[in-house]
């Protein structure tokens, strides 16, 4: 794991401080916080993350955050070979002063100021203006809102396949089959499936499993298969474990031991 760490304005109230992490394997984040800074937003822009917050898991993509008060217990899990930003704040962004810990939504140009943050030679007035930006545009995440999805997207679908995504994005585990989403959507399964290859160029239940394995691996070597075959929306350990060998070549337990790279 390689961690990279920027600070602007350190120690004064609208200072902002960046970490920003590469791994090989697994990352998890407890919910220790420094010291000399308040607040956490976790982001990644190419992987899923797995946060856990009471006894409310939720799964985030690309377009989305999570972020927790101070003193507010939490576990932030990614996958291998993903990039965290972990960004710490001594204030609170306006819009989420009544959200202890949960989703936030992450806009392109919101992740775009965040990775420009984290590299070097950035002067600090113009850093600590990109921070006032990025305050200013996180608001939390509305499921009937039309936030970015947890998976990459073409935009040229109707909108269903998305709305679809979205969902699924943050409960993996929900078992409903294309009939029922399309039932619910009130538009034929015939016509959400051309949505979902119009979107994102597969089938409903490819783009499922891609999810749901990115998801899993995020908790792998941190979980019990049993538990996150569960977790990811698998009826049984048999199956997880097989759908997780067809599409990376090995079983999650020999994935985890021998790492992403092996």
């Amino acid at each position: 794991m390689r961690c990279q760490e920027y600070g602007y304005g350190l120690g004064r109230p609208e200072g902002i401080f960046v970490l920003r992490y590469q791994s090989a394997g697994p990352l998890e984040f407890g919910a220790i916080a420094r010291q000399d800074f308040l607040h956490q937003l976790y982001w990644s822009p190419d992987g899923a993350l797995s946060a856990l917050h009471g006894a409310e898991a939720r799964f985030l993509g690309p377009g989305e955050a999570f972020w927790a008060q101070r003193a507010v217990s939490h576990e932030v899990r990614a996958a291998d070979r993903q990039t965290v930003y972990r960004i710490c704040l001594r204030e609170v962004p306006a819009a989420l002063a009544e959200l202890r810990a949960g989703p936030v939504v992450v806009p392109e140009e919101t992740g775009r100021l965040v990775r420009g943050l984290a590299r070097s030679g950035v002067a600090e007035a113009d850093a600590l203006a990109d921070r006032a930006r990025i305050m200013a545009a996180l608001v939390p995440y509305s499921f009937a809102g039309d936030g970015p999805p947890g998976a990459p997207a073409s935009g040229r679908g109707a909108g269903h396949a998305l709305r679809v995504a979205r969902a699924l994005a943050h409960d993996p585990s929900d078992t409903r089959e294309l009939a029922a989403w399309a039932a619910q959507l009130h538009i034929s399964a015939k016509t959400l499936q051309r949505d979902f290859q119009r979107e994102f160029g597969m089938s409903y239940t490819r783009w499922r499993t891609l999810l749901r394995l990115s998801a899993a691996r995020a908790l792998l070597g941190t979980e019990p298969v049993t538990r996150i075959a569960r977790r990811v929306g698998y009826a049984s350990p048999s199956a997880f474990v097989a759908a997780f060998a067809k599409e990376y070549g090995r079983t999650p337990a020999r994935y985890a031991r021998d790492g992403a790279g092996g």
